[in-house]
């Protein structure tokens, strides 16, 4: 099947519909006000039924903040903050560091203090506790510096909200803000699918938005100097130009041709790494004439590049000044299209003709460059639905794979040895059977992993992951496969090297089913229909289950060995935890019938449990004590 061409997508569509919104607008006055009235802070006001949070662009009269420039763990923020007001295991930003390894999502160190400056006061905690109260839909938004403390405000809020199951709204707006972090963070962001709830404008001159593609050590003095400035401009109720000190005509062509060679430098390689700052949303570039949004990090980089190589030293510094002017004409650049033009532009080439128009009128040398850029951003290849058909092609085409492993089970299950399922895999010979599903499940994990790739390279529908059918496959790929993997991870010894699986061992793709399991809210099931069973659960319910058996053998081991009287306590307390977790899966039925197999290593571990019980008395009297408080009924 020939790859299908997605519709226009250089974001002309989003364009025109934020300009025919008054969100655009609402959120600049609410920045312009919060730039003079609350200078290191910000404002909240309410339209029509939304939140506007404005984070003033005056964030310090002394210059540069001394860290930024400075990638740092994201999970920094999270030190010593209370659950209340973080996320939902008590991290602000929990969501996307669960995506990778936390300290692989960096974001720059100088403006997440300037954030949490503003988070920890008790004004910022009472008025997010109002609007998480409300459950209305919020706007942060902010200009220059306060762009980059509201999108840092928007990722914690999206972060709190995760676990909500209709949580409001959360848009985020900024203007001429510079970038935050790095790869790793766009990359989180884009695999929660947010992109779509952040908007930055850029004025195609503006310089501010390209100042982190390079180093700021060699030219701290000249921004110190320029930030001043701009920030007592902003600060003036008349937007009165030329307060305090000023750039000389030399300082700003130095300034300017710095910035300029590390943004081309990066353009030209498009070379990003864990000490790289990368854009993430939406892009809006705006000028005089009208504006156009892009989404795709790679044309996004080089439309800041194209748009700010046209400029001047001057006007890339003045231009940062200008986004109230700028605001007013978005609108303008579709209400002064004819009808015509609007039908044209929904075509690709005729978009792409009209978007290069609006930022690019009186240079017509950079017509073709622009539209070589916005071209990059069309999503070549077969559409997310296309995709999805195409996916549900495969899962029937693996669905002997499940068949032949299910009746492996069964075998498991029947078998005179009384092993049952987890067990026999994990003691198993090399038989040709036993060979076949080994393999059935290295390719049942492909075939999941190539799905979660593709949902986070945004080839799959927004709510794929809340489709019944793919809801309802992976738990019970989940539950069929899992015990394997637990089996093969014992079996190999790979818990010597790293650690128990549970922590050390688990697929990531079971992390997200998990959470796909948690979140379904499918024809209003609230996740009770395992309540009253009437017999065993065909597969145990708990697809961890083993690997809590593995630990606890462990920590029965350990007693055995084990003199310290503390930590004994923390061993017995740990195994108390496990038995009832595993009464209460018997009791309830949610454990299948391998798990009570006669040999099996739950009913072994409950043996050995039962000696050793036996055995206390035969322990020195210090730690017969100890046992005997903790064990004996």
């Amino acid at each position: 099947m020939e790859a299908e061409a997605s519709s226009f997508e250089t974001s002309e569509m989003l364009a025109r519909f934020l300009g025919s919104t008054p969100m655009l607008t609402e959120s600049w006055n609410l920045c312009a006000r919060s730039n003079v009235m609350a200078p290191q802070g910000f404002l909240i006001d309410e339209v029509g039924g939304v939140t506007y949070v404005a984070f003033s662009g005056v964030q310090s009269l002394d210059g540069l903040e001394p860290r930024c420039g400075n990638l740092v763990p994201l999970s920094v923020a999270s030190a010593g903050v209370s659950p209340v007001y973080g996320g939902a295991d008590g991290g602000m930003f929990s969501a996307l560091q669960k995506q990778s390894d936390e300290n692989s999502v960096m974001v720059d160190a100088g403006l997440l203090q300037l954030f949490l400056n503003i988070y920890h006061t008790p004004v910022f905690q009472n008025q997010m506790f109002e609007i998480k109260k409300k459950q209305k839909p919020v706007v942060f938004t902010g200009h220059s510096i306060g762009g980059a403390i509201a999108a840092l405000s928007s990722l914690w809020l999206l972060s709190y909200y995760q676990s909500i199951s209709s949580p409001p709204s959360v848009i985020c707006f900024t203007y001429g803000s510079p970038l935050i972090g790095n790869e790793r963070l766009s990359r989180a962001i884009h695999q929660q699918r947010w992109g779509g709830n952040f908007c930055h404008l850029v004025s195609k001159f503006d310089i501010m938005p390209r100042l982190l593609f390079a180093p700021l050590a060699p030219i701290t003095n000249h921004l110190n100097t320029l930030l001043k400035s701009w920030q007592l401009t902003m600060n003036s109720p008349f937007l009165i130009r030329d307060l305090g000190n000023q750039l000389v005509e030399l300082e700003k062509s130095d300034l300017f041709r710095f910035v300029l060679h590390y943004v081309e430098a990066t353009a030209r390689s498009l070379e990003v790494g864990a000490n790289s700052f990368v854009p993430f949303g939406n892009f809006m570039f705006c000028s005089s004439d009208g504006a156009v949004c892009v989404d795709e990090t790679v044309a996004i980089v080089r439309m800041l590049h194209l748009t700010f190589a046209s400029s001047s030293p001057s006007s890339s510094i003045d231009d940062h000044l200008e986004y109230g002017t700028y605001v007013e004409k978005i609108s303008l650049q579709f209400l002064n299209r004819s009808g015509d033009e609007l039908c044209e532009s929904n075509t690709y080439e005729a978009g792409v003709t009209l978007a290069s128009q609006s930022v690019s009128t009186g240079q017509e040398h950079m017509v073709k460059p622009i539209k070589d850029c916005l071209r990059v951003a069309r999503r070549i290849g077969p559409t997310p639905n296309l995709n999805s058909a195409k996916l549900a092609i495969g899962l029937s085409k693996i669905a002997p794979l499940r068949a032949q492993i299910e009746w492996y089970k069964a075998l498991c299950d029947e078998s005179d040895d009384q092993l049952g399922y987890y067990d026999s895999f994990k003691l198993r010979g090399a038989s040709k059977r036993d060979f076949k599903v080994l393999m059935n499940r290295v390719k049942l994990g492909e075939f999941w992993n190539n799905v979660i790739d593709m949902l986070e390279k945004n080839q799959l529908p927004h709510d794929f992951h809340k489709r019944a059918k793919w809801v309802y496959a992976s738990q019970s790929y989940k539950l069929l496969v899992e015990p394997l993997d637990i089996a093969e991870y014992y079996r190999s010894g790979e818990y010597r090297k790293k650690g128990h699986y549970l922590k050390h061992g688990r697929a990531r793709r079971y992390e997200i089913f998990d959470k796909w399991w948690r979140e379904r809210d499918i024809y209003g099931e609230n996740g009770n229909s395992s309540n009253n069973r009437s017999k065993f659960a065909s597969l145990t319910q708990d697809s961890r289950f083993w690997a809590k058996v593995e630990e606890a053998r462990n920590w029965v081991e350990s007693v055995k060995c084990e003199r310290d009287p503390q930590e004994l306590t923390v061993l017995w307390a740990n195994i108390e935890k496990f038995e009832q977790y595993a009464r209460g899966m018997v009791e309830r039925k949610e454990v299948s019938i391998d798990v009570l197999a006669k040999n099996s290593s739950y009913m072994r571990l409950l043996e050995d449990l039962r000696i050793l019980r036996l055995q206390l008395p035969y322990f020195s009297p210090q730690i017969y004590g100890v046992l005997d408080r903790k064990v004996l009924p």
